[in-house]
């Protein structure tokens, strides 16, 4: 297995973690998680695997483990989650999960026996909300490119302005998009059950997984295969629950949708509780108070899933209203929860006058993703056996570390032509098909 074992094993392995497209802070909470989910076998093979997706032949040779044995580890690890592997030019490709979207959603929607739900479910909060710094790794220097954006409600856009949604922002396009569809427990949901914080009557079977992630989810019984229109069925009823539809933070080929509560949900809890509101993309609405029907009722604060809602009392006031909602705009997610709960249309969506940016693929979503944490050298270099990937690794770090360089990348000047030469160096590897993901 090698040099490594027990406190300095689990250690290196997270490293590894931290060094993926979203951060991990490193500290004991973290590592107790890691010596429940990993033997020490499938911790060696982790750590040695390239960062990027990568076939059974360059993980045999990254890691030095004899094929066969290889996948039989390669099996028990993604049956977990803890790796993930895609099927394309004729073979799976595998990569390791980072700890979101991944290790934490796996882990706590597996059902299989022995697995001791409850335990992971405290383990998880009080690694990840104990306090804010699972946040704050991944979001205090004002990041945007964070992995949901907020769909809107259709029923909550003022109908003259409806035209001006585009199809990646409607839940049914989304689903017409995708070619298989998956239904599993809710991640946040299922810790909350098992915290005793759930509030909702939400069912716990209510994450929707697309395309490519669908096939992951059914192949390793992590939920289970459903129709189109049960999947549409199953957005509608998010609607009625007053849930905030969460996708996938890219225009096409969508992985999933988050159907989320306000009691539950750890991304929301991200700007409700910890204060960051780029935790989640905002969609290209914004929610406007309609004066003249508004009467003052309450409802919509109660509904905003981030009180981003208040009611505030009104001064001399000329009708039987008392008090008058007042929008958050610096957090509001665009998402018509609000509206949705309003009797009276007091409440709307309305485009937003600055335009929301939406990486197109998941490809840019983890290159622009890893470009503002300070760790694409490893998706760009991830081969861990390569002396000259080693060598980049290390001066690109530096360089992308820096914070007026990273800022200037991910600028509207220089982003898109950035993309493009990843995009080209990944050609050049052999990489071109990942580009389309």
């Amino acid at each position: 297995m090698g040099h490594l074992s027990g406190k300095e094993l689990y250690r290196d392995l997270g490293e590894k973690i931290d060094g993926l497209m979203m951060r991990a802070p490193q500290n004991e909470r973290f590592y107790a998680i890691l010596r429940e989910l990993y033997s020490e076998e499938e911790a060696d093979v982790v750590i040695k695997m390239p960062y990027g997706l990568a076939n059974l032949e360059r993980v045999a040779r990254a890691t030095g483990y004899d094929r066969t044995k290889l996948q039989h580890i390669l099996e028990s690890l993604t049956s977990k989650g803890l790796v993930l592997d895609i099927w394309s030019k004729g073979e799976y490709h595998y990569m390791p999960s980072p700890m979101v979207v991944g290790i934490f959603e796996f882990t706590m929607m597996r059902t299989d026996a022995g697995h001791d739900a409850k335990m992971f479910a405290h383990l998880m909060h009080d690694y990840m909300q104990g306090d804010d710094s699972f946040y704050a790794k991944n979001l205090e220097q004002g990041e945007q490119v964070s992995i949901m954006r907020s769909l809107p409600h259709g029923d909550a856009i003022r109908p003259e302005e409806y035209v001006e949604v585009l199809d990646y922002e409607k839940a049914a396009a989304l689903v017409e998009e995708a070619d298989r569809y998956a239904v599993s427990l809710c991640s946040c949901r299922h810790k909350g059950y098992h915290l005793g914080t759930k509030e909702c009557d939400v069912p716990l079977e209510s994450c929707t997984s697309f395309g490519m992630a669908a096939n992951y989810i059914i192949r390793h019984n992590l939920g289970r295969e459903v129709s189109k229109e049960e999947m549409l069925e199953t957005l509608e009823l998010s609607k009625e629950h007053g849930l905030v539809l969460n996708a996938d933070n890219v225009r096409h080929r969508i992985m999933f949708i988050c159907q989320c509560c306000k009691c539950c949900c750890a991304t929301l809890q991200g700007i409700s509780t910890f204060g960051f509101p780029n935790t989640v993309v905002t969609s290209s609405f914004i929610a406007e108070v309609d004066d003249e029907n508004c009467n003052g009722c309450g409802l919509c604060e109660k509904a905003c899933p981030i009180n981003a809602i208040e009611m505030v009392p009104l001064e001399n006031p000329e009708t039987k209203k008392k008090k008058q909602p007042v929008i958050d705009t610096g957090i509001c997610l665009g998402c018509g929860v609000c509206a949705l709960s309003c009797k009276f249309e007091g409440v709307h969506l309305t485009k937003r006058k600055q335009r929301v940016i939406h990486p197109e693929t998941t490809f840019e979503r983890i290159i622009l993703q890893s470009l503002e944490r300070g760790t694409v050298q490893n998706q760009l270099f991830d081969d861990p056996v390569s002396i000259s990937h080693r060598f980049m690794r290390a001066f690109l770090g530096a360089f992308f570390r820096l914070s007026p360089v990273r800022k200037a990348l991910m600028s509207d000047m220089l982003r898109s032509t950035f993309l493009k030469s990843v995009k080209v160096g990944a050609y050049f590897q052999g990489k071109g098909w990942q580009t389309e993901l």
